[in-house]
């Protein structure tokens, strides 16, 4: 934020959480938190973080006794201090060649039931959704059909919605002509603003661009002042 202060950048506080709607991941994102709730939000994180980094030390211990030389604090170095995930652990194998493709790998030797990875208790969505909206935030579902089908997204928008679902994401790297459109068809159902983002991820999905994901994604001027409005 004090970045965008000496930039012609428009510059908007939020999060992303990882929840769980039944044992389903979903992420949930919180925009426009106000700075006074900035506090709250970082402490309500920090309970998935702390999770997480157990998951992590458990996947690098399970990893060591069969015979990967990797070591926790070599993945974490990856990570600028922030807690890591899987993308990062993959890329240390692939570094030492155990591996030779990091979303593959992933899908598989660290994919979940596998032995290696058990992922860490997820914070609920529905929870999640009413404190980003008690942080005076705007709270969007991102990149729906990630991990859910339409037929499951009908079940999950109606209590989403009451929760205080603001907005979904429609414009999104991963998504086709004909995702995206489902994606609207949702939005305009269920009467939620629209959203979009590229997902960059850094050197974790480094196909990905920031701001213009493969290239061709375009996210609407409008979304933004949409949801500031809305507030």
């Amino acid at each position: 934020m004090q970045a965008g202060q000496s930039s012609d950048v428009i510059t908007v506080p939020g999060c992303e959480v990882s929840t769980e709607f039944e044992n389903t991941e979903l992420h949930i994102v919180g925009l426009f938190i106000p700075l006074s709730s900035l506090p709250q939000a970082e402490d309500y994180v920090a309970l998935r973080h702390i999770a997480k980094e157990i998951s992590n030390r458990k996947m690098i211990e399970a990893l060591q006794k069969d015979g990967y030389a990797i070591t926790f604090e070599e993945v974490a170095a990856l990570t600028n201090g922030d807690v890591f995930n899987r993308s990062h652990v993959a890329r240390v194998l692939c570094a030492k060649g155990y591996v030779q493709d990091i979303k593959h790998t992933i899908n598989t030797l660290l994919g979940e039931g596998n032995g290696y990875y058990t992922p860490a208790k997820r914070l609920p969505a529905l929870t999640t959704i009413r404190l980003i909206k008690d942080w005076g935030a705007v709270a969007v579902l991102a990149h729906p059909f990630l991990n859910m089908t339409y037929e499951e997204l009908l079940v999950f928008l109606p209590q989403a919605k009451e929760a205080g679902l603001d907005a979904i994401e429609t414009r999104y790297s991963e998504f086709d002509e004909q995702t995206t459109q489902k994606a609207v068809e949702l939005a305009q159902r269920f009467r939620l603003l629209q959203s979009g983002g590229s997902d960059f991820h850094g050197d974790g999905k480094p196909t990905i661009k920031l701001g213009v994901g493969h290239g061709d994604l375009r996210v609407p001027f409008s979304f933004y002042e949409n949801l500031r409005d809305c507030l």
